[in-house]
């Protein structure tokens, strides 16, 4: 976006001698020099929403990610502007120079950025933090080439027709801001659904260099020295030429980047819409796993982590069964195990999840079929909407199968007002049992979980279980759990109807002592107003 910067004093001389000999009429160069305005706004805030989106996918907390590229690139338009003030002599010249240099950095920012964290996102060490470095290095040289334009763009639609400084800014912010809500529309609605991260990232830039030069070879020639109008040309054949061969092979990319990521065995990788699934393995022997949004989710240890999910919980009255996430089947799945059973209410916001759960041979393996049981309803909703809608009481067991709590988009969801929520759709002596994340290097976060449970006015009871499987490297070491239940605090114990694979009731309150020697004391509840993870 244009940052605002100081007119020259009144009766300072212009850098230039006089208007420039334009092959159209004035008015009609004013709108061409104004048009072009609009479309490098659309495109600066493209390359904007994309650090964003890309940086929230690949390395989560999509609150934390937005304030560094935005606060990041900002300051460095400030910071390009004071430095395009030499440039203004030769505004025609530096305009089409720094378009392509613009066009290609923010094209091509997203595939370097996804290729970083494919190839050497696991590498450790001093390079532990590498993609945050190179996301702030990308913010801050696409922000410093955004902000040059402003002086640039002054220049040129002055040399088109004189006028003062005021009137020229206003038109010049009209045209930028208009420019920003059409690419700030156009990104989530048409170039991220229909083109994808990487392709609309180079789409960008390409529209980018052709705008550019097209304004500055078509109505500043002339204005042009002989070099300037050779090497401008070249240098935006050979930035659109960059650009399309990186489209070309932007799939062979994006598998080869998958495999980087998730191993040699990737069988599915979709974008639901919610979120990008990778299934991997599944066929000829070899284990499922599951990847949501480039997160571990379901693997070789899956059985023993649904088990403490689930079984724990459903020690007493159990013949009305929710289900808050899960769209993999695979809570349910260990709900339906026991006797007692009537029904089973899935929630769940991804359907092209379900659809998968349901269609995916090997997933529905794991999962039991369990999507054509009859006793088996799935809604397609947001949790926390769903549970506002819903009648007290109508729930003897809970069960929020969801993303861990640092994940921003999911931490209503742990909030203090949704496990209120929760409370108040379990019926008298229900329970509810909380998958809270990883406990190992993340304390603080799974007791805030507990404390939250606790200002619901739930009676709690922490726990974890070791679930990381052999040769999983991205998988966790364990997963932490709270069951909770109102009125009093509900007994640890495995209902004496059940056979679980993985769990004993010795090993489950050893496991449930072993988290409380990682309490951590005074941490406040999180809420939707001041969310604590």
């Amino acid at each position: 976006m244009i940052e605002p910067h100081a007119p020259a004093p009144p009766g300072a001389p212009p850098p230039w001698r006089g208007p420039a000999r334009l092959p159209v009429r004035p008015d009609v160069g004013r709108f061409l020099v104004l048009a072009c305005v609009f479309v490098c706004a659309a495109c600066g805030l493209v390359y904007e929403l994309e650090l964003v989106a890309l940086a929230s996918y690949l390395m989560g907390d999509s609150v934390t990610q937005a304030s560094v590229v935005l606060s990041v690139m900002v300051f460095a338009m400030g910071i390009g502007s004071l430095a395009a003030k030499r440039l203004r002599r030769f505004a025609a010249a530096g305009f089409g120079a720094l378009e392509a240099v613009l066009a290609l950095v923010g094209g091509c920012s997203a595939m370097v950025l996804y290729a970083v964290f494919a190839w050497t996102g696991d590498w450790g060490g001093l390079w532990a933090d590498g993609p945050r470095v190179l996301l702030v290095a990308f913010s801050l040289a696409i922000g410093l080439l955004i902000g040059a334009e402003v002086p640039l763009l002054m220049e040129l639609i002055q040399r088109v027709r004189r006028q003062d400084a005021g009137g020229a800014v206003a038109d010049l912010f009209a045209a930028d801001y208009v420019g920003g809500l059409v690419g700030g529309l156009a990104f989530p609605f048409l170039l991220l659904p229909f083109c994808g991260q990487l392709t609309s990232s180079l789409l960008t830039g390409a529209v980018n260099v052709v705008a550019g030069g097209a304004l500055v070879l078509g109505l500043f020639r002339r204005d042009l020295s002989r070099r300037a109008r050779w090497l401008l040309p070249v240098a935006g054949v050979t930035v659109i030429g960059v650009l399309g061969s990186a489209a070309v092979l932007v799939d062979d990319f994006e598998r080869a980047a998958r495999q980087a990521v998730y191993g040699a065995d990737v069988r599915v990788a979709v974008r639901t819409g919610v979120q990008e699934v990778v299934l991997t393995g599944g066929t000829h022997g070899r284990p499922l796993d599951l990847y949501l949004d480039g997160r571990f989710r379901v693997g070789g240890g899956e059985r023993r982590y649904h088990e403490a999910l689930v079984h724990p919980a459903m020690n007493g009255p159990h013949a009305r069964v929710l289900v808050l996430g899960g769209g993999d089947g695979l809570a349910a799945r260990e709900a339906l195990t026991l006797p007692g059973v009537h029904r089973v209410d899935v929630v769940e916001l991804d359907a092209g999840l379900v659809r998968l759960a349901r269609t995916d041979p090997a997933l529905t393996r794991l999962n039991g079929h369990v999507y054509d049981d009859p006793r088996v309803r799935v809604v397609t909703a947001d949790a926390f909407h769903w549970l506002r809608g819903e009648p007290p009481t109508a729930y003897d067991v809970v069960l929020a199968d969801l993303p861990d709590p640092d994940v921003t988009a999911s931490s209503k969801l742990y909030s203090q007002e949704f496990y209120v929520l929760a409370r108040r759709a379990l019926a008298p002596g229900g329970r509810l049992a909380v998958h809270a994340g990883p406990v190992t290097g993340r304390h603080r976060a799974f007791w805030t979980v507990e404390a939250t449970l606790r200002a619901a006015g739930l009676h709690t009871v922490p726990y974890r279980v070791d679930v990381r499987a052999a040769g999983r490297e991205r998988a966790p070491d364990d997963w932490g759990f709270v069951l909770a239940a109102p009125g009093t605090r509900p007994p640890l114990r495995l209902d004496p109807d059940e056979r679980p694979h993985t769990l004993t009731q010795a090993g489950l309150l050893a496991d449930a002592r072993a988290a409380q020697r990682t309490r951590v004391a005074g941490v406040p509840p999180s809420t939707l107003v001041h969310p604590r993870y």
